[in-house]
């Protein structure tokens, strides 16, 4: 059976199966929040479906692989970038906030989203100008 070192764990050994379990794992959380979004906007208590993505689903995976590959440094530095990766998400729910009755669904959320992208790039660059 195959098996994948990490540079920066040589004692621990990770077969292809192992690691192809735990991208399933991953997977299916992804899936289980769409679930939980779509069941949520359904509902009388749509507004909740807002609520969900902040659930710390994806961060948890990234933080985990994260923690596993770099260590806690890196674990810690990711959650600062996570803290400041707000302001990108706060710009899209502005955007969909202003422009949601006055625009139609799809041009309202394609603004929201391009300008989620160009906040994301510029923080991305200002972070690494920083680094």
């Amino acid at each position: 059976m195959p098996y994948i070192l990490r540079d920066n764990q040589p004692n621990r050994r990770m077969t292809l199966e192992s690691i192809m379990f735990s991208l399933l794992i991953k997977c299916l959380f992804g899936a289980l929040a769409v679930l939980v979004i779509a069941l949520f906007s359904r509902s009388k208590v749509y507004y909740i479906a807002g609520l969900v993505p902040l659930f710390p689903t994806f961060a948890l995976i990234a933080h985990v692989i994260v923690v596993q590959e770099q260590g806690g440094e890196a674990l810690r530095k990711t959650a600062l970038f996570g803290l400041w990766s707000l302001i990108p998400y706060a710009m899209y729910l502005l955007t969909v906030y202003l422009f949601a009755t006055r625009w139609s669904p799809w041009v309202c959320l394609s603004v929201a989203t391009l300008i989620w992208v160009i906040t994301a790039i510029c923080l991305v660059y200002i972070w690494t100008q920083l680094q």
